[in-house]
């Protein structure tokens, strides 16, 4: 039944309802360097080797044959200059022609312009990138089909299918998915999705047994009949016999199977009692391992910001891998805001014709026309137009091009990236309205947030937009253009829900923007005396779905209860007296399956659901985060929400709708992760639905949004130094542009046990084993997922015990790499989403689950591992300067009581939440220029904003805290906690290095795996 509402326009006249059907080697010791000798005794002039003594110990390397150095206490240091000009070159010119390694043979590199990356086509800060466009933009001919090509009708044909005409493999051969794919678009015909025949074991691929070399041209001689000096062009020709010596840089990628024994230990090897030696946290802020590839290499890898491996060395065999006991995997963020990001509107995207990976700085030119990709060592074709480089306009200089020179760049795409025309943006509001909301207050601030930004929404002229709202009936609202005021429309039928006026409840933005405005001021108020205590949740999505099903688009939930009417209706699972329960933690996955459905139906129609859940009472969301976890969508948590009896969480509520509703957005997108040939994936952690095997369904992409994937090794890597991973995201941008932003990592191979512990990025490991231990506690039980995260500790340090000599045997020894290792899991183990024994919320527990699944690795491990800094002695040594602001950096603090003095002030920074910490000793001045009050006694006892004085104390603090703030994708809460109040409990919480009662302390952890090992 349809009837109108409250009277916004009593004159106009109910609609007549229309039904909706439902819906319903490197080098495995690259860790001494190759060259440290040969620059010693190139260097030292107190050497007396002659060059033919160098050329002898090359021949010993090359040979394998393991020497050490003579001059060990020689303080003469390396000169890569040194070894270029004085030995390397003379001996490369004296050797014969062929050097063979392995049964691998390594051409000359001549001609390495890496290093001098040149300016991008189109080099633009994140916002202008989508305004500014090269005048190059075409259609893109290598890489797809002509424009005559028949349209593909699948995301996996059109991102990852092969050419019709070649049979090949991709780089991790998945097995096709044997579900149906939802079209992503309305397709004319289904087409089965392309097969992955399986490469012939009669012959590898032509080059396969080749190491990944820098860019650059393999071999030195011109043909010929070139009529072109090599030193007149910027590249060498193509040689029919590759018998050139290699140079120094493939000498220190090709012998990645040599170590000299001389070489000093890296720090990330050096074994460390962990009981002796407890103070393991540095000062400084712990950095991503940068991983040991040669400096070319090193320029051009991709920033860990955006991609990180568990481990920046990669062991040659799955046995390796087992033996090590370490996690691997990827962890991503595709999508985030870059302040330089090079834009190509090349008519040509040249992608590998077998596995289709891009071109990247990580792929060889074999010669002038012909280069070999690094995922599946396919030789393809340079295409005509690649030779032309339009940055230096020179032609026969494809290694220049940016996309060689740039391991994330972003492609404007052609009409063949396309199932349809690009959708604008659309957006649809679902507003929770019945008692329990009105109360709570939230739709004040939501709607004064939407007239402030409603102009800063990305999109362009075609951005659409609507609203619904709903209690115990649903609420549509006409905004046609050429109405005098808003029209409601009431559908109080919620068992067969249908759209009322299907053509009028989603409109122009810039054409109705007075109608907009109008709806906007009036809806807080229009619902101010509802006694309707029920919330129809569930049939409101299913119009939600019926509404964005043509175009797809976001849609934004605001929830305050747990739903209680129609579909989706839910009940409370929850006991209060298990909170603190250190036994089983029930109901930690979804009671219907009726969210998820809907979700992957919206997921199939390009349409994500982004649920704010507004809530002072239990409101299931194990149950209702589905809607968001299977559609691409983001979830926004604000527990005991009330605009004035919690002034905090209402400006944490305006503060993140400014960044919800202004950040940028990708539409209708999909992303595939490729890697070299031997590795495969086989889980994928983040919100997304799995098309296929290895296509990650994205109705929309934001920069806020990370994920992970576990790897495996199916294949050994020896015949190979290097591999690479790629990942490529495709989406329709809200400008309307089709693109496409690749990111392309590449990592060393080792064959030794102690330099895959070398490698550990730990805190990689950390966020991967927290994804998999969510996904532990879901599918079995809580306490699996505790014991497999203490396990992850007991094997990986146990494994590396048994590789080191003279062990005590009641030493708790860890590599350098891992000397945080349980440190970090202890804190994941006190964290929401794994601790027992503290009264923990069950919503609150799945929140930090759902979180730990959908954050980028900088702000999870904020979450997991807080920062403590002393800030009441805040001076200018070492501080920064940003934005002409200048920023302290205080040295990081143990999370210890112990370091707490109540003679100081402590910031912790928990990621979404900070406190301040006031001593009960705290000196007044500190207490008056920073928080402008006399005296301890006179510092209220919720006090959650610093008042911008004019002291240099509170410019430094303020200062130093909006650095930390900056770039987060959740607006932080600030508390200032006195010594000895209530409120200190929850920052007591968090100094996980200390014994609660249902904890250990860290030492007791250490003791505890000890224990655990010794068995």
């Amino acid at each position: 039944m349809v009837s109108s509402g409250p009277s916004i326009n009593p004159r106009q006249s109910h609609p007549k309802p229309h039904g909706v059907p439902g819906s319903n080697q490197q080098q495995p010791d690259k860790y001494c360097c190759r060259f440290s000798i040969l620059c010693c005794y190139a260097k030292c002039p107190a050497s007396k080797v002659q060059p033919s003594s160098i050329h002898c110990i090359v021949r010993s390397l090359i040979n394998k044959n393991a020497f050490c150095c003579k001059a060990p206490n020689r303080t003469c240091g390396p000169s890569y200059s040194a070894i270029r000009a004085i030995t390397a070159e003379r001996l490369l010119l004296e050797e014969h022609a062929t050097l063979n390694l392995e049964g691998m043979q390594y051409g000359e590199y001549v001609n390495n312009q890496a290093s001098s990356a040149p300016t991008p086509l189109s080099s633009t800060s994140d916002d202008e990138e989508e305004e500014e466009e090269d005048e190059e933009a075409g259609v893109d001919s290598s890489s797809t089909t002509s424009s005559a090509s028949p349209m593909p009708n699948s995301y996996d044909a059109l991102e990852g299918g092969s050419y019709p005409d070649v049979h090949s493999s991709s780089a991790s051969s998945p097995a096709p998915d044997p579900a149906p794919e939802p079209d992503p678009a309305p397709a004319p015909a289904p087409a089965p999705a392309p097969a992955a025949p399986q490469p012939s074991k009669m012959a590898k691929p032509f080059g396969y047994g080749y190491p990944i070399l820098q860019p650059g041209y393999q071999n030195a001689a011109a043909p010929l009949n070139s009529g072109v000096h090599p030193s007149s062009q910027g590249y060498s020709g193509f040689q029919q016999y590759p018998q050139q010596y290699p140079g120094v840089n493939q000498l220190s990628s090709g012998l990645g199977g040599l170590s000299l024994q001389s070489s000093p230990q890296p720090e990330s090897l050096r074994p460390i009692n962990l009981t002796q030696e407890r103070n393991v946290l540095p000062m400084t802020p712990v950095w991503p391992p940068v991983p040991n590839l040669n400096l070319e290499l090193k320029k051009l890898n991709c920033s860990p910001d955006s991609f990180r491996c568990t481990l920046t060395n990669i062991p040659q065999t799955q046995a390796l891998l087992n033996k090590a006991k370490l996690p691997l995997g990827l962890l991503l963020h595709p999508f985030r805001d870059l302040t330089q990001l090079p834009v190509i509107t090349s008519n040509t995207i040249v992608r590998c014709r077998s596995c289709r990976t891009y071109i990247n700085p990580f792929v060889s030119f074999i010669d002038q026309r012909r280069w070999k990709c690094n995922l599946c060592y396919r030789v393809n074709d340079v295409p005509e137009e690649f030779m032309y480089n339009p940055l230096t306009r020179s032609y026969g200089e494809p290694h220049k091009r940016p996309e060689v020179q740039n391991s994330t760049v972003e492609f404007i795409a052609s009409s063949d990236y396309m199932l349809r025309p690009p959708q604008p943006a659309v957006y649809l509001f679902v507003l929770d309205v019945s008692h329990n909301a009105v109360e709570a207050g939230y739709l004040t601030i939501l709607c004064q947030s939407l007239l402030e930004n409603l102009d800063k929404l990305p999109g362009d002229s075609r951005t659409r937009i609507g609203f619904m709202t709903f209690d115990s009936t649903i609420h549509f609202y006409n905004l046609q253009e050429g109405l005098s005021q808003p029209q409601m429309l009431i559908v109080s039928d919620i068992d067969d829900v249908f759209l009322p006026t299907p053509d009028s409840l989603l409109v122009n933005l810039y054409e109705s923007k007075e109608l907009i405005k109008d709806l906007l001021n009036a809806l807080p108020n229009m619902f101010t005396n509802t006694r309707e205590t029920h919330s129809a949740l569930g049939p409101a999505l299913q119009a939600a779905f019926k509404l964005m099903s043509p175009t797809g688009g976001r849609v934004s939930v605001f929830q305050t209860q747990l739903p209680s009417l129609g579909a989706g209706l839910l009940q409370s699972r929850e006991d209060p007296n298990q909170r603190s329960s250190t036994k089983v933690v029930q109901h930690l996955g979804p009671a219907t399956d009726f969210y998820k459905k809907l979700a992957l139906d919206c997921s199939g129609q390009q349409t994500a659901v982004d649920l704010f859940l507004l809530s002072s009472q239990y409101s299931d969301l194990a149950s209702l985060a589905c809607m968001s976890k299977y559609s691409a969508g983001c979830i926004y948590y604000y527990p005991s929400f009330h605009h004035t009896h919690n002034p905090s969480q209402a400006e944490k509520l305006q503060k993140d709708l400014k960044r919800y509703l202004t950040r940028k957005i990708g539409f209708e997108a999909v992303m595939r992760i490729r890697c070299t040939k031997g590795l495969s994936m086989h889980t994928f952690h983040g919100n997304f639905f799995v098309r296929s095997t290895d296509l990650l369904s994205l109705a929309n992409i934001n920069p806020d949004a990370g994920f992970a994937v576990q790897l495996s090794i199916e294949e050994s890597l020896t015949d190979t130094s290097l591999v690479c991973f790629q990942t490529a995201l495709l989406y329709t941008s809200s400008k309307g542009e089709r693109r496409i932003r690749v990111h392309t990592l590449c990592l060393p191979v080792v064959s030794s046990l102690a330099d895959v512990y070398a490698g550990v990025d730990v805190q990689a490991a950390i966020c991967l084993l927290a994804n998999m231990a969510v996904d532990r506690s879901v599918s079995s039980s809580l306490s699996d997922a505790r014991d497999a995260l203490v396990n992850a500790v007991v094997d990986s340090l146990s494994a590396y015990g048994s590789t080191v000599s003279n062990l005590q045997h009641s030493a708790l020894i860890a590599p350098g790499s891992l000397k945080l290792f349980p440190l970090y899991v202890l804190a994941l183990l006190k964290q929401k989403a794994f601790r027992t024994g503290t009264s923990t919320r069950l919503d609150d527990r799945v929140y930090a689950m759902c979180q730990i699944k959908s954050q980028p690795l900088v702000h999870l491990m904020k979450m997991i591992h807080p920062n403590l800094y002393r800030i009441d002695r805040l001076t200018d040594e070492g501080a920064i300067h940003v934005n002409d602001r200048v920023v302290p950096q205080p040295p990081l603090q143990k999370l210890s009581a112990e370091k707490l003095t109540r003679e100081g002030a402590f910031l912790m920074d928990c990621g979404s939440v900070f406190y301040i910490w006031i001593g009960k000793g705290c000196d007044n001045n500190f207490i008056e220029d920073v928080l402008g009050y006399p005296n301890f006694a006179s510092i209220p006892q919720k006090m959650t904003h610093l008042p911008e004085l004019d002291t240099l104390s509170s410019e430094r603090t303020r200062s130093f805290i909006t650095w930390l703030k900056d770039g987060r994708p959740l607006s932080a809460v600030l508390h200032v906690v006195k010594d000895e109040s209530p409120a200190k409990t929850e920052f007591f919480q968090h100094l996980i290095e200390d014994r609660t009662e249902a904890a250990f302390s860290y030492y007791e952890f250490l003791l505890h795996v000890q224990q655990q090992i010794c068995k």
